[in-house]
């Protein structure tokens, strides 16, 4: 029978851990802080939503009053473009939209550490908008070191901050 080891003792160098064990370590994530994702957002709903959100209430349903009949089409002919955007702009930047680029924020896979997959960044920002509704999804991120979010869980991705070399030059 094996003998139990406690981590407190090999923590200590009291008991050797064998060399078949394999011990890997992560390396330092560098995480980015909820202000910064919160800046970022923002300038993506500025810059990519509301120009989508005035098109669809004056030019598509005609005028605001038709656009608030029709709350339901109105927010769907405005997200969906929205969603199709910020996947474009995460899939050809290195998992960046402009609200993150201007952050130096990225996008990454949390298991992998490098660009998300297409799949992965269309379930992102889908369940990004889909946790928009849920007010706790974004609280979740003040309780955590990491400052990652419900959708970051649910797409098994992070934001980080870039280390940018052509700065120091």
């Amino acid at each position: 029978m094996a003998k139990n080891r406690r981590f407190r003792d090999i923590k200590k160098g009291k008991v050797e851990v064998n060399s078949s064990t394999k011990i890997v370590n992560k390396p330092k994530i560098p995480f980015a802080k909820g202000t910064l994702r919160a800046k970022a957002f923002l300038t993506d709903i500025f810059m990519l939503f509301i120009p989508f959100i005035y098109f669809v209430i004056y030019v598509v349903m005609g005028s605001l009053e038709d656009a608030s009949h029709e709350k339901l089409l109105t927010w769907g002919y405005s997200l969906l473009p929205f969603i199709l955007l910020m996947t474009i702009f995460m899939y050809r930047d290195k998992g960046r939209t402009p609200g993150e680029r201007s952050q130096s924020l990225r996008v990454i896979d949390y298991t992998t550490l490098e660009k998300p997959s297409l799949f992965s960044i269309i379930f992102r920002n889908i369940t990004l908008v889909l946790t928009l509704i849920i007010p706790i999804a974004w609280f979740v991120m003040i309780f955590r070191k990491d400052s990652r979010t419900l959708h970051d869980f649910i797409s098994n991705s992070c934001v980080i901050v870039e280390q940018d070399n052509s700065k120091n030059s």
